[in-house]
């Protein structure tokens, strides 16, 4: 492989893995700050996805404007199972909240099933044209797809760190009783982690929509590599997902190129494996 090649599924795999990011992010939000396994995140962004194209198409507005709509029903959403299925249980043994979350998968994929159909669909990008670099080609709706995710993580870094919600949010992740017993609204908190994190992945949603296809099943796929990237990083660990969604997007590019794309799929599982034989508690985790 010529280093133009090299350098385009480079940029091909951060492309990709920036979107793992956004997955990943979601699910370490709430895991890290409520302790919850939350599988119906990939049926969230699923639904962020069609919510982007039914935007588009019914009311003629381009990608990042529809997307920018989707992302606050996404929100909304993502409120409504908190209060509705996540809080009741909130105290009840972990693995009510498991069957909870993989039971909530279902019906929400089965949803999309009953409202979209099976088939797959695509979401139109404007964005096709290959942008040259010399010897280097990349697809345009990459590198607009990588700065627009950039911005989102910035976004978050600064909403996490530099606002009243972001250190209340932060003072339940480390103790959820004492941030209580210091006037933290836990229930407020809860909403905004399940709101934030469920716009991100309808933001997700649509970019896969556009650089693949969207169907209902795609769910599962999204929410497997959301996992991998979190355990990847660290159980919880914000920076953790970044840089394991990154590593795992690139291996993906990489591995297809060199090897074989019918085996995309494997090559970032097989690093997870391998940083977990050294490293049981991801690159970022708390050692137990």
């Amino acid at each position: 492989m010529s280093a133009p090649e090299l350098l385009q599924q480079v940029v091909n795999g951060l492309a990709a893995g920036s979107v793992y990011v956004l997955i990943g992010l979601g699910l370490s939000l709430v895991f890290g700050v409520l302790g919850i396994a939350h599988f119906a995140h990939g049926s969230v962004a699923m639904l962020g996805g069609y919510a982007t194209l039914n935007i588009m198409q019914g009311l003629g507005y381009n990608l990042w404007l529809a997307m920018l709509l989707a992302m606050p029903l996404a929100a909304v959403l993502g409120v409504i199972i908190e209060r509705l299925f996540y809080r009741p249980v909130r105290n009840a043994p972990p693995i009510n909240t498991f069957i909870i979350a993989l039971g909530l998968m279902f019906i929400l994929d089965n949803a999309a099933l009953l409202f979209f159909g099976p088939e797959q669909v695509l979401i139109r990008s404007p964005y096709t044209s290959v942008v040259s670099f010399g010897t280097f080609n990349v697809v345009a709706l990459r590198i607009y797809m990588l700065a627009c995710n950039v911005l989102l993580l910035v976004a978050l870094v600064v909403l996490l760190s530099r606002t009243k919600l972001g250190r209340a949010i932060r003072a339940v992740a480390q103790n959820r009783d004492a941030a209580a017993m210091l006037g933290v609204n836990v229930d407020r908190v809860s909403a905004a982690v399940f709101a934030i994190g469920s716009a991100l992945a309808a933001s997700a949603g649509a970019f896969v929509g556009s650089l693949t296809a969207l169907y209902p099943s795609m769910s599962g796929d999204l929410v497997l590599k959301g996992f991998a990237v979190m355990i990847l990083g660290g159980m919880g660990s914000l920076p953790g997902a970044v840089l394991g969604g990154l590593i795992i997007g690139v291996t993906e590019s990489l591995g297809g190129a060199l090897i074989s794309s019918a085996y995309k799929g494997s090559f970032g599982f097989i690093i997870l494996i391998l940083v977990l034989w050294f490293r049981p508690s991801g690159m970022f985790g708390k050692d137990v």
